[in-house]
């Protein structure tokens, strides 16, 4: 958030922008909802795991709250999903490029706040990953679908790789835009790996997947 790197900055902008894509989009194509649904969800996607993160760890007012950057860009992604859903199928890929950047720059981010909360080694790359996908979880929840995270590609299982090095570096000593972009990276070679070869998290033996 405010006072972060630029680099770090502009990543997490754009992944809010793409996290409301695409929580808007699963407003348009599953639960075929009005555009204050659309918008709802699609914010909710954007900002639902950064606000959790904060709420839990007692940072309040949210610190999405305190940007106007970050609302804007998530009613902006909202409003575009809205608009322009059916010619956004064909930018599926650039889509989920810039979702996984978003899923890793949040879990990086989310971690790095919840050890300057205090928190210890576990909790705060729970609270990391939960930064990454708490807001999707929370989208899947209001349409009344078992959430994605659970049961798609590699999505949880990255999030918690990058908040694990953000984690692993600074209890380490190794602070910095340097180690930061290191974990996001981590996360975010994972989470393509699994869009591009369609890798799966294991399933309990002898249950395939629908």
């Amino acid at each position: 958030m405010a006072g972060e790197p630029p680099i770090l900055l502009i990543l997490d902008l754009a992944g809010t922008f793409a996290f409301a894509l695409n929580g808007a989009l699963t407003a348009v194509r599953i639960a075929r909802l009005d555009i204050v649904g659309v918008l709802t969800l699609g914010m909710i996607t954007a900002m639902g795991g950064g606000i959790l993160r904060d709420v839990l760890i007692g940072s309040v007012p949210p610190a999405a709250f305190l940007d106007w950057r970050y609302p804007a860009l998530a009613l902006a992604g909202g409003l575009i999903a809205f608009l322009l859903s059916r010619h956004l199928d064909r930018l599926e890929m650039p889509i989920n490029v810039l979702d996984a950047i978003g899923l890793s720059t949040f879990a990086a981010i989310g971690a790095t706040k919840a050890l300057a909360a205090g928190l210890g080694i576990g909790p705060s790359i729970v609270l990391g990953a939960v930064t990454g996908v708490g807001g999707g979880t929370i989208r899947d929840t209001l349409v009344r679908r078992i959430p994605s995270v659970l049961q798609s590609e590699l999505y949880a299982i990255p999030a918690l790789i990058g908040a694990t090095v953000m984690v692993v570096s600074i209890r380490l000593g190794f602070e910095g835009l340097f180690m930061s972009l290191c974990a996001i990276g981590a996360c975010f070679a994972v989470r393509m790996a699994g869009v591009w070869f369609n890798l799966q998290a294991p399933s309990p033996p002898g249950r395939p997947r629908d």
